[in-house]
């Protein structure tokens, strides 16, 4: 179910290698790393079951969708198997939800199944109707998963509520749930999941399981 994520805008392409490294050790879902760093991390993952998340329009999502769609299609053909895009949160702000569902069909048009696109909708930034309203974007652009947070934010990142309301959301529609953004505990961990995460992206993955490990 984990993400094991490096985002630092200083990562080298040596931190990526040894994140990639730890994470196939780990025996994580996929590792998480930016756009531009991603043919380094397909050195150390090709061959392995690890899958290779790239981060798009990360972390303001204040890019223009064209720009969002070429970097996706340019990280796909790096090597990427999946896509965590983050929404224009000013269209959020004014409540301009088609411009949200745009973008994201923009970028859902060059990421064919099976790659797996997954919209970040920053949800400590919105309201409880604002969450639904960016749900329903998603279901209606064809997104894989709906995900929390970019970690980046100052208003913070995952919650229980947000996640249990995004659960409640896309559950009809079979989406999966990514909490991301603040998760450095097994208790914060479990908590997720039991409010309907299905994906977690974590820095601090081998402290989290060693925790949980601990716990079993």
């Amino acid at each position: 179910m984990i993400d094991h994520t490096l985002l630092a805008p200083e990562a080298s392409d040596h931190d990526v290698e040894a994140l990639c490294e730890e994470a196939i050790e780990l025996g994580v879902r996929a590792a998480c790393v930016s756009a531009a760093r991603v043919p380094a991390a397909v050195r150390v993952l090709a061959g392995s079951k690890v899958r290779l998340a790239a981060v798009v329009g990360f972390p303001s999502g204040a890019h223009l969708a064209a720009v969002k769609r070429d970097e996706a299609a340019r990280a796909l053909g790096d090597g990427a198997t999946e896509l965590d895009m983050v929404i224009d949160l000013g269209y959020a702000a004014v409540d301009d939800w088609a411009m949200v569902g745009e973008e994201i069909a923009a970028v859902r048009a060059v990421t064919p199944a099976p790659a797996v696109l997954k919209v970040i909708i920053e949800s400590a930034v919105l309201s409880e109707q604002g969450i639904d309203a960016a749900c329903a974007a998603c279901v209606a652009a064809g997104a894989d998963f709906v995900k929390t947070s970019t970690g980046f934010h100052p208003a913070g990142g995952a919650s229980e509520a947000a996640v249990a309301r995004i659960a409640r959301n896309v559950g009809v529609a079979s989406l999966g749930v990514k909490a991301s953004g603040g998760i450095r505990s097994a208790e914060q961990a479990l908590g997720m999941v039991a409010a309907g995460a299905t994906r977690l992206g974590m820095s601090r993955t081998a402290q989290v399981l060693d925790e949980i490990g601990a716990i079993a």
